[in-house]
């Protein structure tokens, strides 16, 4: 699959949209608690058209394949940055798109000034925690920050290295 990954745009804010709802229902994730349920789902482009956040679409053929995002921590740090929404569409899954997004919104984060990047997710997301250890992620006992996402029950943190 020859994919591409390009800055959000608004024409990008449903197809994203129906791509994390239906990754979220995949893994019995979609209610209170969870990312499908924040306010920024209704205009995602929008969400991180501002300072220090940053969002990207992987897509072929004009099909939006998933996205990953980047935001200050809500309640943590000010070096800190969030991962944030990171989902593929089930077909797009498996074939390095994931590593390509992850490494994008890490040099993101790191432009942007970050120091550290926070994400959480869940233990039975098997494949995504597998990516975030051998990017360098290191999971943490606790959540940081307040995300308002307390359905999830895995954290990690990656330290830029100096």
């Amino acid at each position: 699959m020859q994919a591409l990954i390009r800055p959000i745009q608004p024409a990008d804010d449903l197809s994203l949209a129906k791509v994390i709802h239906d990754a979220l229902a995949e893994f019995d994730a979609g209610g209170d608690g969870f990312a499908g349920q924040d306010a920024e789902m209704q205009a995602l482009s929008s969400a991180y058209d501002r300072p220090r956040h940053a969002y990207f679409v992987a897509h072929c053929n004009q099909q939006v394949l998933g996205g990953a995002g980047i935001a200050p921590l809500t309640g943590g740090a000010f070096a800190t940055a969030e991962l944030r929404k990171m989902y593929l569409a089930r077909p797009a899954r498996g074939c390095g798109l994931g590593r390509q997004l992850l490494t994008t919104t890490i040099a993101a984060a790191w432009d942007h000034g970050f120091q550290r990047i926070y994400l959480e997710t869940l233990t039975q997301m098997d494949a995504a925690r597998a990516l975030y250890e051998r990017a360098g992620f290191l999971r943490l006992d606790a959540p940081l920050g307040d995300t308002g996402h307390h359905g999830c029950n895995c954290w990690y943190l990656l330290e830029r290295l100096r």
